[in-house]
């Protein structure tokens, strides 16, 4: 009996309407920014397209700046804005996407010195370098159209 009910609190949540405007716009921000890396690069294998499409950051449109604003944007739909759910998933919010812009772009400004660097040991020393991951982070053109990805989203699941 404890299973039963266990199974139907599952069923609750995979139903909650916060839950899923966050992961409908993720998934639809990622399917769009997919789509974008199909068309621009040239043939692909399965295993690097499954990757592009689950777990590559950083281009268009933001899937986290969509994600959070599905988030918020339901919460302030539900809850109201001036619930203290809110005010903590707005201001969140507001974190990830600075983040998303500022912090990431400034990581992989230093990522790209760090394997110019690496290159000059290896080509002046021959010292060995195993270079870092460059992620540039978003353009803030990236992230508005995430934002409007999960304001849309949002909207449809709470008025659909």
């Amino acid at each position: 009996m404890n299973s039963a009910k266990n199974y139907s609190v599952f069923l609750l949540f995979l139903q909650n309407p916060l839950f899923l405007s966050g992961l409908t716009s993720f998934l639809f921000a990622q399917f769009i920014k997919f789509a974008i890396i199909l068309t621009r690069k040239a043939k692909k294998g399965k295993a690097e397209l499954l990757e592009a499409f689950f777990w590559r950051t950083g281009g268009m449109p933001s899937s986290h700046a969509s994600a959070v604003t599905a988030l918020t944007v339901t919460i302030g739909i539900h809850d109201g804005i001036n619930s203290s759910l809110f005010i903590v998933s707005l201001f969140m919010s507001l974190i990830v996407l600075r983040d998303a812009v500022g912090v990431r772009h400034s990581s992989g400004i230093q990522a790209k010195t760090l394997n110019a660097l690496g290159q000059t040991l290896l080509e002046r020393f021959q010292i060995e370098y195993h270079p870092v991951k460059e992620i540039m982070g978003h353009k803030p053109l990236e992230v508005v159209v995430g934002c409007f990805i999960g304001f849309f989203i949002a909207a449809a699941y709470a008025y659909l």
